[in-house]
């Protein structure tokens, strides 16, 4: 599902609502109930994603794999570099486990893993990565490789990646795993398991947290997406290169609910959500005159 957000609604945006002062370098907030945006800055600014990444690599995971199907660790999975479980070559872990560990710890080892048991070769899965892209308008996002480590030509948007999270939330495998505080990997053989947590801190310390995704590398900084369900709305946070992320996200996310609960928008005014079906069988949504595409699909 894509959604085509329009301008800031009046009442609504950041001329009349005073916004704390972050230094994300990509920022977009929206209010998925009314599919409109709260706030945003450089939202359009393509940036190094880090391990927001794997939102895509869960996507394609969970949409063309089995579940119960067994991995076997490869030794280029194996020596996957920065945020890992070390996973050793030739452990078998059923992908659904992986896809979990994936999310949740954001381990890089495992995130290989699952794109070579998709992919063949995680080069092959990235052109399927590039092609769902294609397939969900994200008309500022290439990847070039499954993980989020920095590279030429990989690359989003707040915008672009507020589109993927809508998109990845409608998908129940996915939508649970993110919930997760932590869990355990095992060994189809159960011999061995790998105890993990998750890496987004606020789900321990914000109302209403449900996800979605950290990352971090040298070059994209601090990044995160955030999504929060309370009774007052649904709200959708996206941060890249963001220095202060926790604390900035905690103040932004308390806005949004303050001017939420404090009003309500006008009718009619929200575009409308458009469905999309499959990378094969979808094309780029073309824009109406004068309409402006701030994807929610996180």
């Amino acid at each position: 599902m894509i959604l085509l957000l329009g301008s800031v609604a009046p009442g609504w945006g950041q001329d009349s609502v005073v916004w704390p002062k972050v230094r994300a370098k990509g920022l977009l907030l929206v209010d998925l109930d009314q599919r409109r945006v709260l706030y945003e800055s450089n939202s359009t600014a393509r940036l190094a994603p880090a391990s927001l990444t794997k939102v895509m690599t869960a996507v394609i995971a969970i949409d063309e794999g089995d579940p119960n199907a067994e991995v076997t660790i490869s030794r280029h999975a194996a020596r996957a570099t920065g945020h890992r479980l070390r996973l050793r070559a030739g452990q078998t872990f059923r992908l659904g486990d992986l896809v979990q560990a994936m999310l949740v710890t954001s381990a890089n080892d495992a995130c290989r893993a699952v794109a070579e048991a998709i992919g063949g070769t995680e080069l092959d899965f990235v052109d399927k990565m590039n092609r769902y892209a294609d397939a969900l308008a994200l008309t500022e996002t290439h990847f070039a490789n499954a993980c989020g480590f920095d590279a030429p030509g990989h690359y989003s948007t707040a915008q672009d990646l507020a589109r993927l999270a809508t998109a990845a939330q409608e998908r129940p495998a996915f939508s649970e795993a993110v919930k997760l505080h932590g869990g355990r990997l095992v060994t189809v053989n159960g011999r061995r398991a790998y105890p993990f947590r998750t890496t987004n801190r606020l789900m321990s310390t914000f109302d209403g947290m449900v996800g979605v995704k950290t990352g971090f590398t040298r070059d994209a900084g601090r990044c995160l997406i955030a999504r929060v369900v309370r009774e007052q709305g649904d709200v959708l946070l996206v941060m890249l290169n963001a220095p202060r992320r926790w604390g900035d996200a905690t103040a932004l996310l308390t806005r949004a609910f303050d001017t939420l609960a404090a009003d309500q928008p006008s009718d009619g005014l929200g575009p409308q959500w458009r469905r999309a079906e499959s990378p094969e069988t979808l094309s780029a949504p073309e824009p109406q005159a004068g309409e402006r595409q701030l994807p929610l699909p996180l």
